[in-house]
C-alpha cells in the first residue's frame, strides 16, 4: 500500500478540464457503516454509543472539503486519503473484534442469543466488511480518485476488464467508487474478484483478507442462526 505521503495524491496540475469524482456514494457508504455499528447488540458492541457520530464527522468532512477545494487545495486530497484509509484499518479492525465477540457470546452464552440476533448481526458485519474495503480499495487504486478522473499515470492494484474493452467503453473510462463495491461485494460473495485482476502485492492480500472473514462470518455465524431458526 502507498505510504501516507505526496505519492498518495499524485501531483496533477488544474486545469480548465480537471474533473473531479462524486462523493456522495462514498459519503452514503460511510454513513451505512457507522449505523450498523450503532445498531449492533450492547453484548458484542465495542466502540462507546457515540463513537460512530465522531467516525461520520471524522471522514465525511474532508471528503466534502476534497471534493470541493480539491482542484485548488491537493492538500485536502492527502486529508482525504490520510483519514480514509485510516479509518478503514480502525473500522476493520473493530470488526474483527465484533465478529470474535459474536463467535465467544454463542460459545459462552449458548441459547441466550435467538437466530434473529444471530442473523441480523452476521449480516451488519459481512456488509460492514464490503463497504470498509470498498473504501480501501477506492483510496488505494491508481493514487486514488482524482488521480484518476484526470489520468494520472499512476500504476493500477486492479485491472478492470473495462480497460482494454476498446471502443465498447468511453475513451476517458476510470473506474468510481462503485467499481469498488462491486470489486468488494464478489469478494465477500464468490471469494475471489471475479472478472477483475489483482495486479500487486497489497491488492491481493487484501482480498485474501476481506474473503476470509466473509467466509469466517457466513460459515459461524450465519450458518449457526439458520440452525437456531430452524429448530
Amino acid at each position: 500500500m502507498a505510504g501516507l505521503s505526496d505519492e498518495m495524491a499524485p501531483r496533477i496540475a488544474p486545469t480548465p478540464h480537471y474533473r473531479g469524482e462524486s462523493r456522495w456514494p462514498v459519503v452514503l457508504a460511510v454513513l451505512l457503516v457507522c449505523s450498523l455499528l450503532m445498531l449492533l447488540p450492547a453484548r458484542v458492541r465495542t466502540l462507546p454509543p457515540r463513537t460512530p457520530i465522531i467516525l461520520i464527522l471524522a471522514i465525511v468532512t474532508p471528503m466534502i472539503g476534497a471534493g470541493l477545494r480539491g482542484a485548488v487545495d491537493r492538500r485536502w486530497l492527502v486529508l482525504e486519503r490520510t483519514v480514509t484509509l485510516s479509518a478503514a484499518i480502525v473500522i476493520g479492525v473493530v470488526n474483527l473484534l465484533i465478529l470474535l465477540a459474536i463467535v465467544r457470546a454463542m460459545v459462552r452464552e449458548t441459547g441466550q442469543a435467538s437466530g434473529i440476533q444471530l442473523l441480523s448481526s452476521g449480516v451488519a458485519v459481512w456488509t460492514t466488511n464490503i463497504l470498509v474495503f470498498s473504501l480501501a480499495y477506492w483510496q488505494m487504486d491508481r493514487g486514488g480518485p482524482e488521480a484518476r478522473a484526470n489520468g494520472s499515470r499512476v500504476l493500477p492494484d486492479w485491472l478492470f476488464p473495462h480497460d482494454g474493452a476498446g471502443e465498447h467503453v468511453p475513451p476517458d473510462w476510470r473506474p468510481t467508487y462503485i467499481d469498488y463495491l462491486s470489486l468488494a461485494f464478489s469478494t465477500a460473495t464468490a471469494f475471489s474478484a471475479t472478472e477483475v485482476a489483482p495486479l500487486t502485492a497489497s491488492s491481493k492480500l487484501l482480498l485474501m483478507l476481506e474473503a476470509g472473514i466473509s467466509l469466517g462470518t457466513l460459515a459461524i455465524i450465519v450458518s449457526r442462526a439458520v440452525n437456531v431458526l430452524g429448530s
